[in-house]
């Protein structure tokens, strides 16, 4: 293959049978159960990065089924995100992802940054709950459930909290190990269509781990429980800050 060929065909890894394909990636069905929590401030400061601002002491706990998704496939996510604001605007810093599904693994952390692990999290319906687990091996990692569907929400404040933007650090080193990129990336989720949406009392139980260390954030108060299916594109992102550079972007 001629030097000029790699250039033109380069996308992502590996060159000749990239681990997933070109954007954009449209979610069908996506089912949202999000717990939020409240938890200790020390331990929100030790992972939010600058110049973000931590929000409040406060972690929403996503469980997100996504039955089909272009590209991506069939899979199940899991992770904890912070409220933050940078330089005055809301939105949130996606701290940990846990999925079950090589293509979005490989290309939410190449092309976004995103912080994602393979693991095993699962949605089920079960009677009149919804449960979320996260399993990393044998060892369960998180334990959630809600109450299925106590409370019809209005579709304007979940449409807003979707539409916010979310924040990630994005990092890829250099062959010998030092940082190539560290960037903080800012992306929106797009063309929503939002199916429906409810509320239900929540609990949610985070146990120690050493590689899925989502305990890492500790519960000390469940606040809320929401559960919501819509339709979305995920967008792509954009550089807001280079930390090798020293200053925005």
């Amino acid at each position: 293959m001629k030097t000029e060929d790699v250039a033109a065909r380069a996308f992502a890894m590996p060159l000749t049978n990239p681990a997933y394909p070109r954007p954009p990636y449209r979610f069908y069905d996506r089912e949202y159960i999000i717990i939020k929590y409240r938890t200790d401030p020390d331990a929100l400061r030790a992972v939010v990065p600058e110049p973000l601002e931590i929000a409040e002491p406060v972690v929403s706990y996503e469980f997100i089924r996504m039955p089909d998704s272009t590209g991506f496939g069939d899979y199940t996510e899991t992770g904890q995100v912070i409220p933050v604001r940078y330089r005055g605007e809301a939105g949130g810093y996606v701290h940990s992802m846990y999925l079950d599904d090589e293509a979005p693994i490989a290309g939410g952390r190449e092309i976004w940054g995103f912080p994602k692990k393979l693991a095993a999290p699962a949605i089920v319906h079960e009677s009149d709950v919804i449960r979320g687990t996260l399993h990393y091996g044998s060892a369960l990692c998180a334990s959630a459930s809600i109450g299925y569907k106590h409370e019809i929400l209005d579709a304007g404040p979940v449409l807003e909290s979707m539409r916010r933007p979310n924040f990630m650090l994005k990092i890829i080193p250099h062959v010998d190990c030092t940082p190539r990129i560290c960037e903080l990336v800012r992306y929106s989720l797009e063309d929503i269509d939002l199916k429906g949406a409810w509320s239900g009392p929540a609990a949610l139980a985070l146990f120690p781990h050493v590689i899925a260390d989502v305990a890492r954030l500790p519960v000390l108060e469940v606040l809320g429980a929401t559960h919501f299916i819509a339709d979305l594109t995920l967008g792509l992102g954009e550089v807001v800050h280079d930390y090798l550079a020293g200053d925005a972007a």
